[in-house]
């Protein structure tokens, strides 16, 4: 009896990052399908809006991994991997992205006033010019400049298209980073004996927001713009000409 209840233990413990990327899902995916909002109905948006920053994220995280930039814990994989990274990791691509478009959507639903439309721009300019600035400072340290600069260009190219979500997105943003916090505080070792997550500090700037590396916050920043800006493009796309035209 004690034997199976250790194993059940085990487990849980060695799945841990499994379950963090179900809770994560869990709500957004049953609420997909509710009436008002018919998130679930945006499957090409949602398609390419997570697949095509997914690609360029797996691929950026397989070299971050192989370089040592950071690594994973054992103790709360199940073990299945797929070129170096544990299938957790792989889903942590699919659910955040998910999680956080369906916020974006239940805001402009919710929220109708564009509230950060009329500075969403110059603001874009000014952080676009201080992320690329940190970048090129820090340069040395692999995570805290490669996503800096990144980031840096890809908020630079939105503030150039000033698309009319773009004020939407930051206050999606800002709004998201609560749960993106919980969930990345969890995985770096918050509420939890170990992390599941570690960070070779050489290649950051050290400064951490309770357990999370500071430049994880801007990590989010690129994921969910390219996220959000792909998939208001498909979505647009989405629309036939008879709806467009009435």
């Amino acid at each position: 009896m004690y034997e199976r209840h250790f194993l059940v233990f085990m487990s849980v413990s060695m799945s841990t990052y499994l379950l963090i990327n179900l809770l994560t899902i869990s709500f957004p995916l049953v609420r997909s399908f509710e009436s008002r909002i018919q998130f679930a109905k945006q499957w090409k948006g949602l398609l390419w809006g997570i697949s095509i920053p997914g690609a360029i994220f797996i691929v950026w995280d397989i070299w971050f991994t192989e370089m040592g930039v950071w690594g994973f814990n054992p103790k709360h994989l199940t073990g299945i991997e797929a070129f170096g990274l544990p299938i957790e990791e792989w889903l942590f691509f699919l659910t955040v992205p998910y999680a956080c478009l369906f916020t974006y959507e239940v805001l402009n639903y919710f929220v109708k006033k564009d509230i950060l439309g009329n500075i969403a721009r110059p603001f874009a300019w000014g952080l676009s010019a201080t992320l690329m600035a940190l970048g090129l400072f820090f340069m040395p340290r692999w995570y805290t400049s490669l996503t800096f600069i990144s980031a840096g260009i890809y908020v630079a190219f939105q503030a150039y298209q000033n698309p009319s979500y773009l004020g939407r997105f930051f206050l999606a943003y800002l709004v998201s980073l609560i749960p993106f916090l919980i969930v990345n505080g969890v995985l770096t070792g918050s509420f939890i004996e170990e992390e599941v997550v570690w960070y070779n500090n050489a290649e950051n700037l050290g400064l951490r927001i309770g357990t999370i590396p500071v430049e994880d916050t801007i990590y989010a920043l690129l994921l969910l713009m390219m996220n959000t800006s792909i998939y208001e493009y498909f979505k647009q796309s989405q629309i036939s000409p008879e709806t467009t035209h009435g």
